[in-house]
Parts: structure tokens; C-alpha cells; sequence
């Protein structure tokens, strides 16, 4: 069970002499009047929707889940009006964002906003196993003079996130009125947004549309998933996508994101059957177009050791400035990992060019 996935603060530590002393509380719900008869697990999966299924068990049978102040196991069905809690032998964990002098790469600033470029490897937002060394940690620190800048404050920030190991552009906003004009932006589509990728495959075509529900894999709740549309599952998703460069193996895409789900590009292009290259959560970390020699595998091992992320790189964002309305669009080069890798297939795919023509 992980700290950012609980819901509520923890009271001080239970009294001496009460059976659940020790532990801490990290989280209670109370069951609806119309609750249909429902496995604790199963029940605690739908309203703790990032942590798995075996995580909750595990907490069951270590005797971290309470119905009505008893400890259950997790085959226990929850009926209307249960208190399900779950208790943990250790505090939450503080949430306060701290600032720390961590570099930025600002590409623009101003009273109202600031655009940054996030290198790959930076966590935006602490969470579990990262609580500080984030991007809105060096964001706290860079804006601690920013009179009325709260980097605890939900309505000033961050107005929109890209994975720990995608680069690229991001936009923050310093005043309350700003993120709520950028939120605005965002939501009705109005936003500019081109992502460079590189993925496993060639493709007939030169350009196209993904579309199709996202939502978390049933099978895999650390993935999201394009789900069958007769589920009704997932919230819709629009990727369109053009080919700008073909290395017969490998394809390098521009994508143009109409929404912002999870992990929306990665998914969408392992469901069309181009997962990204050394994307290891979809697939794409492993040889899956090209020759069987060995000195074929030790090119892509290398190209792995290189850009060990997926090639992935947020490079243009625009949008509508909130206070002066002016229509404003930055532009962010490839990282270094990713320039390095599109020049070594360049240089490979010429050299078996040119084997074929002798």
C-alpha cells in the first residue's frame, strides 16, 4: 500500500491499551446505503484505483484492514453502511512540498507563468518512493519570493504533467486566475501539443488517428489500456499521429494529443502495434523488429544503454497567454539522448544501405 494513494490525514497514534495500537489510520470510508454485497478488495480497489489488487490483500492479511473496528481478511463482503478503514503501522507521510535548489531549464517567465523544460529521469510531483527531489520541489524553490505563491496551494502550479521519463515542455502557472484560464485551455482542447517519438515498426502509411478509450488494465494495474468500447469503460482518447523519419526498423513520429489521458501516447501506439522503443512498462524494451544477429542485438542493447527511458519527448506547447490573450508557442530541441539515438540509426540503417548497394 503506498502513501499517495490514501486518502485522508492520519490521526495521532492509537492509545495504549487498544487493540489497534500502533497503528495509524490512512484511510476510511463509509459504505453507501444501496452498497451491494462486495469483497473488501474488490471494494477497496474501486476507491483506491492506483493500488493493486495483491497490495490490498497483502494489507488484509497483515491485519491492516478494519470493518467496524474489527480486522477482517480480504474475502470479507461489505455490506450498506460499513466503515471500512484501513490501518498502517507507521505515520502517513508528510505531504508538504519543500522547496530544494534543484536547476530548471526556464524557457519563459513572466508575472503570470512559466514554461519549463523537464529533463527525462525528473518526477514532477512527490509520490511514493519520491518525496522530494521532484520538479514542484525546484519550482518551490525557484518561486519562494513570488509573493502569494503557495506550492502547497491545488489553485496555482503545475496546470498539466508528462511521465518521470518523458522530457519536455511543461507550463506552470503563479497565480490562481492563470491556472484556472490554462485549466480552461486544456479541457476545451484549445491547446497546441506535439510529442516526438520513437517506436518499434514501419508504417504503410504516413500519418493517422488513434482513437479509443483509456483506462487502467484489468490485468495489469500498473498499465493503462485501450478498452473494448463496448465496455463503457476508460475516458476517451485522440492521438494523431505523421511520420517524420524511417529507419525501416524504427519509426520516428510527431503526435498531436486532442486529450491528456495516462500514458496516452505509449498505450496508444502499442495498441496499433508500435510500442515505443526501450518503453519498458509497454513492451517496447526488447528487440521487436530488426534481424536476429548478434551484432544486431548488441546495436539495440547499445541503443538501450543510451536512452535507457522511452524515446519520448514533449517538444511544443502553445496556448493562449491568461491575462493577455496573446497566443504564445515554445518549442523544445530533442535531449541529447534522443539526438544521439536518431543519429546512431541513422548512421546504422546508411552503413546496411550500403552494404546492399556494393
Amino acid at each position: 500500500m503506498t502513501d499517495d494513494q490514501l486518502a485522508t490525514p492520519a490521526p495521532p497514534e492509537l492509545q495504549e491499551g487498544d487493540e489497534n495500537a500502533g497503528l495509524y489510520e490512512h484511510f476510511r470510508i463509509v459504505a453507501d446505503r444501496g452498497q451491494q454485497l462486495l469483497r473488501v478488495d474488490k471494494f477497496l480497489m474501486t476507491h483506491l484505483p492506483d493500488t493493486s489488487r495483491n497490495r490490498i490483500q497483502q494489507a488484509a492479511r497483515a491485519g491492516f484492514i478494519h470493518i467496524n473496528g474489527r480486522s477482517e481478511k480480504s474475502n470479507y463482503r461489505v455490506k450498506p453502511l460499513d466503515v471500512v478503514t484501513l490501518l498502517l503501522d507507521r505515520p502517513r507521510y508528510e505531504t508538504a512540498i519543500v522547496p530544494e535548489e534543484i536547476p530548471l531549464d526556464i524557457v519563459y517567465e513572466d508575472a503570470d507563468l512559466l514554461v519549463v523544460n523537464k529533463p527525462a529521469g525528473l518526477v514532477v510531483h512527490p509520490g511514493v518512493g519520491n518525496y522530494s527531489g521532484t520538479l514542484v520541489n525546484a519550482l518551490a524553490w525557484h518561486l519562494r519570493d513570488v509573493s502569494g505563491y503557495d506550492p502547497n496551494d491545488p489553485e496555482v502550479g503545475l496546470v498539466h504533467r508528462i511521465d518521470k521519463d518523458t522530457s519536455g515542455l511543461l507550463v506552470v502557472a503563479k497565480t490562481p486566475e492563470a491556472k484556472t484560464k490554462l485549466g480552461v485551455q486544456f479541457f476545451n482542447k484549445t491547446t497546441r501539443r506535439r510529442y516526438e517519438a520513437l517506436v518499434w515498426g514501419n508504417f504503410q502509411e504516413e500519418g493517422g488517428t488513434v482513437e479509443g478509450n483509456i483506462g487502467r488494465n484489468p490485468s495489469d494495474r500498473q498499465q493503462m489500456a485501450v478498452l473494448p468500447p463496448e465496455s463503457d469503460a476508460g475516458k476517451p482518447a485522440v492521438t494523431h499521429y505523421r511520420v517524420l523519419e524511417r529507419f525501416g526498423f524504427v519509426t520516428l513520429v510527431e503526435c498531436v494529443l486532442e486529450t491528456g489521458r495516462t500514458h496516452q501516447i505509449r498505450v496508444h501506439m502499442k495498441h496499433i502495434g508500435h510500442p515505443l522503443f526501450n518503453d519498458a512498462r509497454y513492451g517496447g524494451a526488447q528487440v521487436l523488429r530488426g534481424t536476429t544477429s548478434a551484432a544486431y542485438k548488441s546495436f539495440i542493447q547499445n541503443q538501450f544503454a543510451l536512452c535507457p527511458r522511452q524515446a519520448l519527448h514533449a517538444r511544443t506547447l502553445g496556448f493562449r497567454h491568461p491575462r493577455t490573450g496573446e497566443e504564445m508557442d515554445f518549442s523544445a530541441p530533442l535531449p541529447a539522448d534522443m539526438a544521439q539515438l536518431l543519429a546512431r540509426w541513422r548512421t546504422y540503417i546508411n552503413g546496411l544501405q550500403l552494404k546492399e548497394e556494393i
